[in-house]
């Protein structure tokens, strides 16, 4: 993949599988959708940042995350608009955030200026960093996918906490089955009134549902989140199902 072309680079920032859902559970989750508060004013557009792992070990998701993220706008544009920042950490301290775009192809662009590289996490900044944003202008969601975590919990879970009072959920994907990470996470979400779950390593398709579901939810709310889940034949809904795990 092509390195960074610093005319299009994004600015750095100065910050094994669950089981199948039963039939009670999603209605559980279901019920708590019902239960979020609205993401956007009519007439809005939403805001979501996409943040993504961009270590090594994150190659081969990267490359389908760069085909998949058009479905995000898909579904969006049918319910009423995304704008999308992508922000990726990698290498050594290097953690940068793009413009926001509104068109899937100007994401596309943008993400295939970039490869993955070794590095440690630094999801603290991710986070960090959509605090600073939605005090500038709502954000809506931020969506994290990555495989890995090696900070501070509590350093994280505060940041997390603040995320939840300016009610910006954090929605996490995490690849793989590493149960440190996986504790992680589900605190983040549960934190911010997010949601967390897992997909298969290179397993395409969960992906594209998690994100088009993010999409939808950040695009037009509780609303469009149940319509969506509504629409797949209970297959959207298992995933949705794992997305919380705890009372709001």
């Amino acid at each position: 993949m092509a390195k960074d072309r610093p005319d299009s680079a994004p600015a750095p920032l100065n910050g094994e599988l669950p089981e199948t859902s039963s039939t009670g559970e999603i209605n559980a989750f279901l019920e708590k959708v019902r239960g979020l508060q609205p993401t956007t004013k009519p007439g809005q557009r939403g805001r979501l940042i996409f943040a993504l792992d961009a270590t090594m070990s994150r190659q081969p998701t990267w490359d389908q995350a760069c085909v998949l993220q058009a479905d995000m706008f898909r579904e969006a544009a049918a319910i009423g608009g995304l704008d999308v920042q992508l922000v990726y950490y990698r290498g050594l301290g290097e953690c940068r955030a793009s413009r926001w775009v509104s068109e899937a192809n100007c994401l596309a662009d943008l993400m295939e200026t970039i490869d993955c590289r070794g590095g440690q996490t630094q999801i603290a900044k991710v986070l960090g960093h959509a605090r600073r944003e939605t005090e500038k202008v709502k954000v809506q969601a931020l969506v994290f996918v990555g495989d890995a975590m090696e900070e501070s919990v509590d350093r994280l879970c505060a940041v997390a906490g603040e995320l939840g009072i300016l009610s910006v959920p954090v929605f996490l994907f995490q690849e793989g089955a590493d149960a440190l990470v996986e504790q992680a996470f589900r605190e983040i979400a549960r934190l911010s009134h997010g949601a967390y779950c897992r997909f298969s390593p290179g397993a395409a398709d969960e992906l594209r549902e998690l994100l088009r579901a993010a999409a939808a939810y950040a695009a037009g709310g509780l609303k469009a989140l149940d319509d969506l889940s509504r629409r797949q034949n209970g297959g959207a809904i298992r995933l949705l199902a794992q997305l919380t795990s705890s009372p709001r």
